[in-house]
């Protein structure tokens, strides 16, 4: 069979209309100083710069679950074991919807629309433990507070909703339908059910009900219906979410999940029409500090690549990264080698590469390090460094270069990962196999105002933007 691109062909035609701009986050040099206190989680809530919304956008304030600047009221960071158990799971995940195995065992493309339909598992979403990031919102008339994850891998929002028979402890009071003179269930016979698909469970006293099964196992039943929901200043009329009922597997305290993906449930192609097909968030360095989530990101003044979708995945955005600079020089990895094809994801902790490729450039990056002891391995990560009585020290740039020649120069402390007071690790990971899809984490997001400007067709990046 031809070979044919993991995810459309179509986004492919673009390529050429692009510069190679670069987005740079810190000095521009062969190496970065990196300061160790700076990835310590401080005990104080460092507000983010002020960001200010252009005419028809609404920006919400947007913090780590874990940090001081979090509204939950447990902060307790789990172990980076089971940080990175989870993000393996989820990546897994991820990868699993992705892949043309299943009914005759051989690998396809995101895009492979001879495959992927019998590959599509009929789990809905990834694993929640994974989500990092959260929101809060008003929910109803009048408004009430709603703590939401934000996952750019999910579609259907949802809420934990009165009367409830199995929830979970949240941080703020359960939603009540009844209390908000705006809320409507759907019914089953509406075009809003019907858009469910497989998420679609059937219905209850005419009221169409959904069902979303995420990839841990996790779940959340209800009714799937309308309320007008208050981002900052800006409402949004007849938001479609789901108002669950009955839940298992979550013990976050969160009160829900804003779907970001690319899907028709989606809060963002919801309110493509009031704020444009264009979102944007930036995700804190730290903990301790904060960033934003804007739904009508202007688009100006981005370092762009073209966005890949596959009709298939429409959750999904996708990238093509190109080739690797470690200290400012070009990796010796053939473009094939990224054939799988890359998507972003706010939900992934630790961006992932084939395997040809993260070898090269773990070498790369040890070559640079030498004046600085090796330490053991923890889990997936085997790139690590004792930095033992140091304060700061000097590594190596890291910068991927994205299709249409885009070059984004990974912030300092997104290049590594802290996994003990003196030990720091590569903060990437290799896939299986080199035709496993390519995954970019939050990690390397950090600091970034990473722009999806779906209208658009791309995926822009702009430096120390929080």
């Amino acid at each position: 069979m031809a070979s044919v691109p993991k995810l459309l062909l179509l986004s492919l035609l673009v390529f050429l209309s692009y510069r190679s701009p670069i987005a740079h986050a810190g000095d521009h040099g062969s190496y970065k100083v990196l300061s160790l206190g700076s990835l310590r989680t401080k005990s104080v809530c460092s507000e983010s710069k002020a960001v200010k919304s252009s005419t028809g956008a609404a920006t919400v304030p947007l913090h780590h679950r874990h940090g001081p600047c979090s509204p939950l009221p447990t902060k307790k960071m789990p172990t980076l074991e089971e940080r990175l158990h989870r993000d393996q799971l989820r990546a897994a995940y991820i990868q699993r919807k992705f892949s043309g195995g299943g009914v005759n065992g051989s690998r396809g493309g995101a895009g492979d629309v001879q495959q992927s339909h019998a590959t599509v598992p009929t789990t809905l979403g990834t694993s929640l433990d994974t989500l990092e990031y959260l929101i809060t919102v008003r929910l109803g008339s009048p408004g009430k507070s709603q703590t939401m994850l934000i996952d750019t891998g999910s579609d259907v929002s949802w809420v934990q909703c009165k009367p409830c028979s199995q929830c979970h402890s949240q941080a703020d009071p359960l939603f009540d339908p009844s209390s908000s003179s705006t809320y409507s269930p759907f019914s089953c016979s509406s075009a809003a059910c019907a858009q469910l698909g497989q998420e679609g469970n059937g219905c209850s006293s005419s009221q169409c009900q959904y069902t979303v099964t995420y990839g841990d196992g996790s779940s959340t039943t209800g009714t799937y219906s309308s309320d007008t929901l208050a981002l900052g200043s800006n409402a949004v009329r007849k938001f479609q979410f789901g108002c669950s009922n009955v839940e298992s597997g979550f013990n976050d305290q969160t009160d829900g999940l804003m779907g970001l993906g690319g899907g028709a449930q989606s809060l963002v192609s919801q309110t493509a029409g009031t704020f444009g097909a264009a979102f944007s968030y930036c995700l804190p360095a730290t903990s301790s500090s904060s960033g934003f989530l804007t739904l009508g990101a202007g688009t100006s003044g981005f370092v762009k690549t073209p966005m890949l979708r596959s009709s298939q995945v429409p959750t999904f955005y996708g990238v093509r990264i190109q080739a690797i600079r470690v200290g400012g020089r070009q990796l010796s990895i053939p473009t094939s080698v990224f054939s799988a094809g890359t998507i972003m994801d706010s939900g992934t902790v630790l961006t992932r590469l084939p395997p040809t490729a993260y070898s090269a450039l773990s070498s790369a990056f040890k070559a640079g390090m030498k004046q600085y002891p090796s330490a053991p391995p923890s889990g997936i990560l085997d790139t690590c460094f004792d930095f033992s009585g140091q304060s700061s020290v000097s590594i190596p740039t890291v910068a991927l270069v994205f299709s249409g020649g885009a070059v984004v120069d990974i912030a300092s402390d997104g290049i590594m990962l802290q996994t003990s007071n003196s030990i720091l690790c590569l903060a990437f990971a290799a896939n299986s196999d080199d035709s496993s899809l390519g995954i970019i984490g939050n990690v390397q997001q950090r600091t970034f105002e990473v722009l999806y400007d779906v209208g658009g067709g791309a995926v822009g990046f702009k430096a120390g933007a929080c």
